[in-house]
C-alpha cells in the first residue's frame, strides 16, 4: 500500500522533474520523456485535489465563524 503524498512532497517532485528536463544534462527518450510526464500529471492531480479540499475546509471555518 502506498502512502498519499502530501502537497510539500508532490510540489518537490514536480520541481524536481522540471529540473531534471530543463538541465538537458541526459538525453531524455521518448519513453523517459512520456514517463515524466504522466508522473508530473498525476503530481499536477494530487496538488489541485489537495488545494481544492483545503480551500472547503477554510471555508466551511470560516462560515462556522460566523
Amino acid at each position: 500500500m502506498e502512502k498519499e503524498m502530501t502537497y510539500a512532497e508532490s510540489v518537490q517532485r514536480l520541481r524536481a522533474i522540471m529540473a531534471e528536463m530543463e538541465q538537458g544534462r541526459q538525453v531524455l527518450t521518448a519513453d523517459v520523456l512520456l514517463e515524466k510526464v504522466k508522473e508530473a500529471g498525476r503530481l499536477i492531480r494530487i496538488c489541485r485535489e489537495k488545494l481544492f479540499r483545503f480551500d472547503g475546509e477554510v471555508k466551511k471555518a470560516l462560515e462556522e465563524l460566523q
